[in-house]
Order: C-alpha cells, then structure tokens, then sequence
C-alpha cells in the first residue's frame, strides 16, 4: 500500500486543525482513485502552547490517522516542513498550511498527481488568478511579481503557493537544503533537481482564524532566498546579473 503523508506546519493554529484534519479525510474517503493509498496527516508545532495538541489528541480518539510533533527548540515554517518529511515513512510527502487557505478538499487529487510524477504543485494561476475576494491588491502585485522573479529556476507557475508535494526518491536527492530558505516549495523543487512535476489548479481561501504570517519583511526574505536558489544554479555573477535585470522589469511592469 502506498502511504502519503501530509505535512502541516503550524503556529497558534489551534481553532483551525479540527476542521483541516476532519476535511482532509472526508476528502479522502469520498475518492475513489485513492484505493490502496492510506493517508496520514502530521502537523509540525513549534510549541504554540494553544490548545494544538489537544485538538490533534481528540482527533485521535475519534479514529483519525493524524498526530503532532511539538518542537521546543527550533522554529520556523521551512525548518518544520523538513522535519516533517524527514519524521515521517510515506512514499509521497505532501505540504499544506493549516489556515484552512489551503482546499483540503484538493489534498486527493494532489495524491493522484504526485504518484505519477516526482512533485506536484497546489496552483492558484488559471484562466485568473484564483484567490479570496478579500485579498488585497499588494498582495496579488507580489505574488505575480514573485512568480516572474523565479521564473528562469523553474517552470513552476505559483511558487509562492506553499500547497505541494514530492515523492520521497526525489527528496533524498536534495543537495545544500536551506532549512530557512523562505518558501520551502521552489527550494525543493531546484536543490532536488526535480525532472517531472504536475500542477493542480486550487482556490485560494481567505483565512478563517488566526493571525496571517504575511509581514513587510516578505519580498526581501524572497529576494534572499532567490539569490541562494540563483548562486547555487547558475554562480554568483550570474545570480547577481540575473536578480538585477528580473527586478528591473518587475518594477518597470508594477509602477507602468
């Protein structure tokens, strides 16, 4: 049987895991192309100290296959996802938040997408760009913005998005994994030199509890990053030449 695991990071995410956890498996039971998977959710805390633990416990006694790893000495949403692929013994590694903006409801079709390839990417870009009525200009201008910024590291269309999966082969191909890196998803993607890969189209959801992560701190930690990803796939001058002339055009196209 082939097992998927799929990882949530979560911080003072209480109030939301319920329903993730509940919704996940009742998507699971209704597909019929997930015969001969089974399917465990692990959430990664960083010792929220909110209620998480209880929340995952009840679930537990009701029959769910979830559990929850506190950790008390690291942080950080990058560091956890790793921890998690790395704690767990399924085939297929999926990622999610656990602010419920990720559809739970697309964690079968990712399952099925993933075990015919090496990765697979939750997308928000479709005909439109598929997010909450309530999201904030700004906030679409840097995710296309960070889409286009990636674009010579790979074909992905949402590398921002955060709901993805790879298979446990392709992960243990990983080379200089930047546990602080700032969006896991594009790091796995190129240190793990990922040869096939599909995408599933998804809604992105306003969130429904708690407090967003999102900070001003945003492009700049996604610049970094960038730079790590460009230096390790093309050398620093390239890397430098390539990020001055992307920026350029991005700003260009943001501010015509």
């Amino acid at each position: 049987m082939t097992k998927a695991c799929v990882i949530v990071p979560a911080y003072k995410e209480a109030p939301n895991l319920t329903p993730l956890v509940e919704r996940i498996f009742a998507a699971v039971q209704k597909d019929s192309k997930l015969k001969g998977f089974q399917v465990e959710v692990i959430v990664v805390d960083d010792n929220s100290r909110d209620g998480s633990v209880e929340a995952i416990e009840a679930l537990q006694a009701k029959g769910y296959n979830a559990r929850i790893i506190v950790r008390t000495k690291e942080r950080g949403l990058s560091s956890a996802v790793l921890h998690g692929f790395k704690e767990c013994d399924g085939d297929l590694l999926l990622c999610m938040d656990a602010d419920l903006q990720h559809p739970p409801e697309k964690v079968p079709a990712m399952i099925v997408a993933l075990s015919t390839s090496e990765y697979v990417l939750g997308t928000r870009y479709g005909e439109t760009f598929d997010v909450d009525k309530s999201w904030p200009m700004h906030r679409v201008i840097m995710s296309k913005g960070a889409r286009l910024l990636a674009r010579p590291l790979s074909p992905l269309s949402d590398p921002m998005s955060g709901f993805f999966g790879i298979t446990r082969q392709a992960f243990k191909r990983g080379r200089s994994i930047n546990q602080r890196g700032f969006k896991i998803a594009l790091e796995l993607f190129v240190k793990c030199g990922v040869r096939t890969h599909k995408e599933v189209h998804i809604h992105f959801s306003a969130r429904t509890a708690g407090e967003s992560k999102l900070d001003s701190k945003v492009m700049v930690n996604y610049l970094l990053h960038l730079f790590d990803l460009y230096t390790f796939a093309y050398g620093v001058f390239i890397a430098v030449l390539l990020l001055v002339i992307l920026f350029a055009l991005y700003s260009f196209f943001t501010t015509a």
